[in-house]
């Protein structure tokens, strides 16, 4: 039991996952982490922080990363459906500054596996969503980086929804963009 499909990315490292769903008509049981399964489909972690938030449509939260402890990421939504991002950071990579954008919710149950090295966010679709994720590493408060979630040489193509209106936190709004980063990094 707890098979899983994993499906690679145009961005290497980046993966999607589906997790084998047993249903009938009292509901439905799955097996949302499975060491062994992740192991044998190459995500050999150990994760050491589980992390759940809540949020309302429209709210926009990203382009986040861990500056000197990065963490791999594997995230799913529980309730609800978001747009996630994860955009390449990775020193040398042959798709620094590209992005992957995927539709995760409770009803497709995808779950997306993020490198170390990745800029990570997603935007809130449906009225309301909950978001869950495991970390490799602690979160360190004073080791927080961030991107601009609109910058134009990135180019995510988020699917802001006519009339929806954007929640974005005063801290999202202030980072610069990925130039900037990398003229930092050099």
């Amino acid at each position: 039991m707890g098979k899983i499909t994993v499906e690679t990315c145009e961005i290497e490292g980046l993966k999607v996952i589906t997790p084998a769903v047993f249903g009938d008509e009292r509901g439905y049981f799955m097996e949302t982490y499975n060491y062994n399964d992740y192991k044998a489909a190459g995500i050999d972690m150990e994760f050491v922080q589980d992390n759940q938030s809540a949020s309302k449509k429209g709210v926009l939260r990203g382009l986040h990363f861990q500056i000197n402890f990065p963490q791999d990421k594997l995230v799913r939504v529980v309730s609800g459906e978001v747009f996630d991002v994860a955009v390449d950071l990775r020193p040398g990579s042959a798709t620094y500054g590209k992005w992957h954008g995927e539709i995760l919710s409770a009803e497709n149950k995808k779950q997306f596996f993020i490198p170390k090295n990745f800029a990570h966010g997603f935007l809130v679709l449906s009225d309301y969503a909950e978001f869950a994720y495991k970390c490799t590493d602690f979160y360190h408060p004073n080791d927080e980086g961030g991107l601009m979630w609109n910058d134009p040489d990135i180019g995510v193509a988020w699917p802001i929804q006519e009339g929806m209106e954007l929640t974005i936190s005063e801290k999202d709004r202030k980072w610069g963009g990925i130039r900037e980063y990398s003229k930092a990094r050099e």
